[in-house]
């Protein structure tokens, strides 16, 4: 389910320090942007922050959590977002702290993939 209303300001309203935040809903879910950056995801008003391999020790106490995840006919697959631990929504600063994590990590995946894009696009040229 995607995110309500009123989470969904709530969310644009703590992350504004970040950037311009924008929602979009993709699969059933809510996609959370930062200057066209998806640094984090909402699945039934709960906020999923977006991990990578450098910033997977900065968000050890979300590892507790199941990561946001989806059915699919071989099991569940898990997506590389890890949900905000309750407490963080008391306190903001702590909060930016974690989504300036998360951010860091979604530009770098935006990063890795452009640079995939090409080598694709040069494998079907050359065939």
């Amino acid at each position: 389910m995607v995110a309500s209303d009123s989470f969904a300001e709530f969310l644009c309203e703590q992350l504004s320090p970040l950037g311009r935040i924008t929602m979009r809903r993709m699969f059933g879910k809510t996609s959370v942007f930062c200057d066209g950056v998806m640094l984090g995801m909402v699945r039934d008003d709960t906020l999923y922050f977006r991990v990578d391999d450098d910033s997977k020790a900065a968000f050890q106490e979300a590892a507790a959590f199941p990561p946001l995840n989806y059915a699919k006919k071989s099991g569940t697959i898990d997506l590389a977002f890890w949900r905000a631990p309750e407490r963080l929504f008391d306190d903001p600063d702590e909060f930016l702290a974690w989504a300036r994590i998360a951010l860091s990590a979604a530009h770098r995946v935006a990063i890795a993939r452009e640079r995939a894009s090409p080598r694709r696009k040069s494998k079907a040229r050359a065939r």
